[in-house]
């Protein structure tokens, strides 16, 4: 996978590219990365990537012409890569997105600054536009880092191994299971006695109810997305029975203790 990134700061990113699972998968090959300073595009002499927006206005907008120039050279090197804007008026990513980019042979990233980039780019030169979320930053430069990241631990071998990113939060359709290491006692908490059995096939099931638990309990609008399975269906169908046991029972006393009241 061939990451471009089109920047007015691309110092940013050199800590990035020398850190944790991206310095590895590039060390690895199983990623390329590039950095490209859009200002290398301009046309004046000052280099300059913006001015004032027609119609009047705050702020300042991302002239035309640099970035066509450096989004047509990242793409004559690579005809096959999908050119994504980021920008908060895109698509919301999540973890669909990035299993759908990380089938690219490459990405071409375009990091938005001040006000946004000219309407005209868009119209031509863009794929896709994406967003991390209903808030605004001061460029794409994070957003950017944060689309790399999620794809790269997508890549076979990124990770060190194969299936290393199939039990991920939202890889199916439910947050991940939780997680314990040592000690086995921490301030009077101990871990789960079935982790420690070498059962592996409860111990799976023990994760596959810890996962539903903590989706059900933080992310229930993800159950109502999710087609599930007939295990996870029979999981929550013995919570539901369990649930209604409890509640028959508390109606059942509240009914007993008004009655004995009016008595």
């Amino acid at each position: 996978m061939n990451f471009v990134v089109l920047t007015i700061f691309p110092e940013m990113f050199d800590p990035f590219w020398s850190h944790g699972i991206i310095r590895r998968a590039i060390e690895y090959k199983k990623i390329c990365t590039t950095t490209v300073n859009i200002r290398d595009y301009a046309q004046d002499r000052h280099q300059a990537t913006d001015d004032r927006p027609f119609g009047g206005g705050s702020g300042m907008v991302m002239k035309p012409e640099p970035l066509a120039g450096a989004i047509r050279a990242a793409t004559q090197k690579m005809p096959t890569a999908g050119t994504i804007l980021l920008t908060p008026q895109g698509r919301p990513f999540n973890q669909n997105i990035a299993k759908e980019l990380a089938s690219f042979d490459g990405l071409v990233l375009i990091c938005g600054r001040y006000e946004g980039v000219d309407e005209r780019i868009c119209h031509d030169l863009i794929d896709y536009e994406i967003s991390i979320g209903d808030f605004v930053l001061t460029g794409g430069e994070l957003a950017a880092m944060i689309i790399v990241d999620a794809v790269t631990r997508l890549i076979p071998g990124a990770l060190g191994g194969e299936d290393a990113a199939e039990n991920d939060s939202f890889s199916n359709g439910l947050l991940e299971h939780a997680h314990y290491t040592r000690p086995r006692i921490f301030e009077g908490q101990e871990v789960p006695e079935i982790l420690l059995s070498g059962h592996h096939q409860e111990i799976e099931r023990w994760r596959l109810k810890s996962s539903l638990m903590r989706t059900l309990l933080k992310r229930s609008d993800l159950l109502q997305q999710k087609k599930l399975n007939r295990q996870e269906i029979e999981i929550l169908d013995k919570w539901r029975r369990e649930l209604n046991q409890i509640l028959e029972l508390h109606h059942r006393n509240e009914s007993k203790t008004l009655n004995d009241t009016k008595a």
